[in-house]
């Protein structure tokens, strides 16, 4: 039997067995309480968007004046971050509120058609919230299982529209005054190879995918403005295929460079979904009785030749350094929290019990916080003393101000389109370097940039950390299937072999 049909076999053999996150109702509400609607709760979750793209984040390339103001009504994370720095591990974290690492979704299933996801033990945001009587619909990037039983609709979802797999080309066919900026591997990613679904059947899906997107959840709002909803908008921008239609690539023509013209007008379109849809809950009178959560699932990538920006951070998607796992991570809720920015840690694990908390259940087992309380300042502290990511050997942990980062040593340096291109053979395991590992200490901040490793200076504090990792990675299990993303790179002077 191969990998694939074994993990299939135990996940739907798991199916009987009890969750490993319970959902239990909180303490009776009020009779005033109970009279009022629960917030519904929309997470848009943008995919490969650098940090620095965003206005809010002081980025100036691209205006994203949608995605902007929902940090004026809302709160800014400054030091937001996600569980992985690629696609399909970090969705895995964002829907179970649990590490990836605990169920074996280390990496992401390349060349696996994608068939496997995370065990059906662990249990989604999606069952969370269905079960406190919610309407739950998922349009976009599912990337996290096609195979019987991991379906969305089958892990919580009421409704479902989009794309199973991990990319797909945002037009059927380009038109005259549409653009594409190939990048490797692009000619895969067709509608034909990986197709759009409404629920489990093949559609078509004429139009501007990000804009397709945007009105299957207009449409899932209006139907369900009657009633509390949670609504996952799981968009595939800016993620390559790098492809535009002539509505956004006319607002910059005038940029020479392809990869920085089509990005822009990709960037362009997904800020005009964030309008649209905060305008449908105004007409619905819905804006202030809705959390509104925006992030990305990792950091944006160099392959896509500079055309995004992760500044001030160093690193990229694929990447442990700050680049490739803190985002920008926006949450408006203009009837229950005062504008501001917050700029202590907080993780996309913490969505799912802050949102259990909206609609009045907890979620035992979530390994993230409700975020409430220390929004509100009912609370103080870190919501998160620390936080954790493990990449086959390499590994990060962050405390407070303190980031030790653990990466295997290289002493060559690949080109990163062949990577993308041409992965590793599946097998081939992640194991500690010949030549050692980097052990690098950074203060956040004061250099979130990750210019100065601090280790020789505070060997104690490193240490401690690696304690810390150690006591966190005894709960972990082994990856379900190796990793075919293994290469080389360098960051701020260190050669490093990384993986995921």
């Amino acid at each position: 039997m191969t990998l694939t049909k074994t993990w299939i076999a135990r996940g739907l053999a798991s199916a009987a067995l009890l969750a490993t996150l319970t959902v239990t109702p909180a303490l009776a509400p009020s009779q005033a309480q109970a009279s009022a609607r629960r917030p519904n709760v929309i997470v848009i979750l943008a995919d490969d968007l650098g940090y620095g793209d965003v206005g809010a984040n002081g980025g100036k390339r691209v205006p994203t004046p949608n995605i902007d103001s929902l940090a004026r009504t809302g709160i800014r994370f400054t030091d937001g971050y996600v569980t992985a720095a690629v696609c399909a591990p970090s969705r895995a974290g964002l829907l179970t509120g649990r590490h990836q690492s605990r169920f074996g979704f280390e990496f992401n299933p390349v060349g696996r058609n994608e068939s496997l996801g995370p065990p059906l033990t662990e249990t989604t945001i999606a069952q969370v919230m269905n079960r406190a009587g919610y309407s739950t619909g998922m349009v976009g990037k599912w990337h996290i299982g096609q195979a019987a039983g991991f379906h969305p609709m089958d892990r919580g979802f009421d409704e479902y529209f989009g794309v199973l797999a991990g990319a797909t080309a945002y037009l059927p066919k380009l038109g005259a005054s549409d653009e594409a900026a190939p990048t490797a591997g692009d000619d895969k990613l067709t509608r034909t190879n990986l197709p759009i679904y409404r629920g489990r059947d093949k559609v078509e899906a004429p139009g501007y995918l990000t804009d397709v997107f945007t009105d299957e959840a207009v449409a899932f709002v209006d139907r369900h403005a009657q009633q509390p909803f949670f609504l996952y908008l799981a968009y595939n921008a800016p993620h390559t295929p790098l492809q535009a239609s002539a509505k956004y690539l006319d607002r910059f023509r005038s940029i020479q460079n392809p990869d920085r013209r089509v990005y822009s007008a990709m960037l362009s379109a997904l800020d005009d979904g964030v309008g649209r849809l905060l305008a449908e809950l105004d007409r619905k009178g819905l804006r202030d009785n809705t959390m509104v959560i925006f992030l990305s699932d990792n950091g944006c990538p160099n392959y896509i030749r500079g055309a995004c920006t992760n500044g001030p951070l160093s690193g990229f998607k694929a990447y442990p350094w700050e680049g490739g796992i803190r985002v920008p991570y926006i949450v408006s809720w203009p009837g229950g929290l005062k504008p501001g920015v917050y700029r202590n840690p907080v993780s996309s694990l913490d969505i799912l019990p802050t949102a259990a908390g909206l609609a009045g259940v907890k979620a035992t087992g979530a390994e993230g916080v409700n975020l409430l309380p220390y929004l509100r300042g009912r609370k103080g502290g870190l919501p998160n003393e620390t936080l954790f990511w493990r990449m086959g050997p390499n590994h990060a942990v962050r405390a407070g101000r303190w980031k030790l980062l653990v990466v295997n040593k290289s002493d060559t340096v690949e080109n990163i389109n062949e990577v993308v291109g041409s992965p590793v053979p599946d097998g081939v395991k992640a194991e500690v370097s010949p030549l050692g590992q980097w052990r690098l200490l950074y203060d956040l901040n004061a250099d979130p940039g990750e210019e100065r490793d601090l280790a020789a200076q505070h060997p104690e504090i490193a240490k401690r950390l690696e304690a810390q990792f150690r006591d966190w990675n005894r709960k972990n299990v082994e990856p379900m299937f190796t990793s075919r993303r293994q290469f080389r790179s360098e960051v701020n002077g260190h050669k490093a072999q990384l993986y995921n």
